[in-house]
């Protein structure tokens, strides 16, 4: 019902990106790999992140979309073949890495979580490596 009435509603206020993986990793263990891939290309929040200049949620969901789109044998949508030749600029770390970070004094977590991301991810410089641990 929510998804109905989402176009008009007030539209919602960026959430903390941490929070938004989360979602997206709910969602995904909700709705099934293919029924996540068919419900995010219909509603192409890909392209509407991208137009907001909201870049970590668009290149998010996109690594989610061709992660799962390659496990499940699935062809890619040729429709973000263009948005795939882009990347953050800086690479994104989840915020567990950056707290052990933080805390070592060193960097050694990151190369870590780096070698371990997944390359869906990793193409767009988000490092990403346990999208199926939700609770």
């Amino acid at each position: 019902m929510e998804n109905l009435l989402e176009p008009y509603m007030q539209k919602k206020e960026r959430v903390d990106f941490e929070i938004y993986k989360s979602n997206v990793c709910h969602r995904v263990k909700e709705l099934g790999d293919v029924d996540f891939i068919i419900e995010t290309l219909e509603q192409d929040k890909v392209h509407a992140y991208y137009q907001r200049k909201w870049y970590p949620e668009c290149f998010y969901l996109l690594a989610m979309v061709d992660y799962l789109s390659r496990t499940n044998d699935v062809p890619l949508c040729k429709e973000y073949d263009e948005l795939r030749g882009y990347k953050l600029e800086e690479t994104v770390y989840p915020a567990g890495v950056l707290s052990i970070c933080a805390v070592s004094g060193n960097d050694d977590a990151k190369k870590r979580a780096k070698d371990a991301s997944i390359p869906e991810f990793m193409r767009f410089n988000i490092v990403e490596s346990e999208i199926r641990d939700v609770v």
